[in-house]
């Protein structure tokens, strides 16, 4: 599982990404789970911070996929973090300003999943949902926002952006990944 927390969030996985991997846990009992927080600055100089979240969720799965290559790698992002995943997804598309850090085409095979909330890029024009702007990971990806989440819709409730813990858009993810992991048709 590599995730990237959103702005703000503390160094890790944030609220949302801890609540997301326990899920996912529980879903796969018996299977080993291991983790990786995306090491960037989520910060509000979003075009820097963003792209570095990039360059080093790239630079992971790529090692991983080197190191692992029967592993089955699960991406995932929280707002800021969604966007991260964006650019390393929907492949050499520049986005605004944002430098985009494609995944090699010989990664597709080791991604299992992908599991995005609240991501900026699904409200905005000429980008939308992950599921629709990435050719080579949109079937294997679900993207969630909230009803009313100004950073994903045209919503205007701040706080529906922090809902994803209690709606059950946290558990709906997990149950997406776990069937995509288990080969299974989400």
């Amino acid at each position: 599982m590599v995730f990237a927390r959103g702005t703000s969030d503390k160094a890790g996985f944030g609220l949302i990404g801890r609540a997301f991997i326990n899920s996912l846990r529980w879903k796969l009992r018996g299977k080993t789970i291991s983790t990786y927080a995306v090491d960037y600055p989520a910060s509000w100089n979003f075009p820097k911070s963003t792209s570095q979240g990039a360059q080093d969720a790239n630079r992971h799965v790529q090692q991983v996929a080197g190191l692992c290559p029967e592993t089955k790698i699960v991406l995932g992002g929280m707002s800021q973090g969604s966007a991260v995943i964006d650019l390393i997804t929907i492949g050499n598309r520049r986005i605004w300003f944002f430098t985009p850090a494609p995944l090699p085409d010989t990664m597709v095979n080791h991604v299992a999943a992908v599991a995005v909330f609240g991501n900026p890029s699904r409200d905005r024009p000429a980008l939308g949902p992950l599921t629709e702007i990435s050719p080579q990971y949109g079937h294997k990806a679900i993207d969630l926002c909230a009803t009313g989440d100004p950073y994903c819709s045209t919503g205007n409730n701040p706080f529906a952006h922090y809902s994803y813990l209690w709606n059950g858009m946290v558990n709906e993810a997990a149950m997406y990944v776990a069937r995509k992991v288990l080969n299974e048709e989400a």
